[in-house]
């Protein structure tokens, strides 16, 4: 009952503000957050670093999918240490990744790719757990390969569907218009669409679509995910932790690969796309891996002890951290700028 209670919760949270983000994140208000001065200018301003809600919203997404991670882990009793030293590898080695494949992908050094840094992450994970498992299995730690995987791919899900929230802030990965969509995408979304404002915003100054209604792709992902993230969590909590996996897996590759053909943003050269490509890696990737490595039919998941491991100094310290990285890397935009000049409320001197 415990589990019930507590994906709920989570569910009634998240379905909150996701219908608040919906509805504001589009406009041109909600894209700069700050603007930092760098260099001045002759005429008394200040040239500006701009930085962006879509970092922020990265951000946030980054800390929560991690929070569910040590949750979830955590009610099986997995090693703190282990578990910390796999996150932080995994993301080592995936943070560059969002930038590099999307310079080869899409020839764009100032852009990112989440879809591309996921399927390194896809491919390098149980690599990652049986090293680390080998490494603390002298001191008496706990790693079971697929319940790890599965906690993992469950967090990855809540973090991609939420991130897509930095998306719409920034109004890149966008849909088609909804004009030159079929007659039945034209009904259902008629009412439920995007028109993103402000001339920074990507549909607007990469795909020229100031004041069109898009298909709100952002969202539907963002949807999709969250709700097959707390569906991955309720199969593991209840011990089906092969089910979570290949779910919360095939859910985001398979929809990668059909959303795809509901964007208008640029991705990459070619009919079929290098991420959809990658999709379908990612999916038959993992279902070997099930095939081949067994889960263990001996744990019974407890959710709040869980919980009770967020309550540690040491970690909280550590997604602060964690946070404030992903905030600085995503947040600072190198394809907008700003001026800013300074002056005085003279009756209040």
């Amino acid at each position: 009952m415990i589990d019930i209670i507590f994906v709920l919760g989570l569910g009634f949270v998240l379905a909150n503000f996701l219908i608040w983000a919906f509805k504001n994140l589009p406009g041109e208000r909600w894209q700069m957050l700050a603007v930092v001065p760098t260099i001045k200018n002759r005429e008394n301003g200040w040239q500006g670093t701009n930085i962006t809600y879509y970092g922020f919203f990265i951000a946030t997404s980054q800390l929560l999918a991690l929070l569910l991670l040590l949750v979830l882990l955590g009610a099986m009793h997995v090693s703190i240490p282990g578990t910390m030293l796999i996150i932080l590898v995994i993301l080592s080695v995936c943070i560059p990744a969002a930038r590099l494949i999307a310079m080869i992908v899409e020839k764009k050094r100032h852009t990112f790719t989440i879809g591309g840094a996921s399927c390194i992450g896809i491919l390098i994970a149980p690599w990652i757990v049986q090293a680390v498992h080998k490494l603390m299995v002298d001191h008496g730690s706990f790693l079971p390969i697929i319940p790890i995987l599965a906690a993992m791919s469950i967090a990855y899900t809540l973090g991609e569907g939420l991130g897509r929230l930095g998306c719409i802030s920034f109004g890149c990965c966008y849909g088609k218009p909804l004009k030159d969509c079929h007659w039945l995408l034209q009904r259902l979304f008629a009412r439920r669409n995007f028109i993103f404002q402000g001339a920074t915003k990507k549909a607007n100054y990469e795909g020229r679509l100031d004041g069109e209604r898009l298909i709100p792709i952002q969202a539907i992902t963002c949807v999709i995910y969250t709700f097959g993230a707390l569906v991955g969590s309720l199969l593991f909590l209840d011990g089906y932790f092969t089910e979570a996996l290949l779910l919360t897996i095939g859910l985001t590759q398979l929809w990668r690969i059909l959303s795809e053909t509901l964007r208008a943003d640029f991705r990459g050269f070619g009919k079929i796309s290098a991420y959809q490509k990658m999709g379908v890696i990612s999916a038959l990737y993992m279902l070997l891996v099930t095939i081949l490595i067994p889960a263990p039919h001996y744990i019974d998941p407890n959710v709040v002890i869980g919980i009770k491991v967020l309550w540690n100094p040491i970690i909280i310290l550590a997604l602060q951290i964690l946070w404030l990285v992903f905030f600085l890397i995503f947040g600072r935009s190198t394809v907008t700028t700003s001026t800013v000049s300074f002056d005085l409320i003279r009756k209040h001197v």
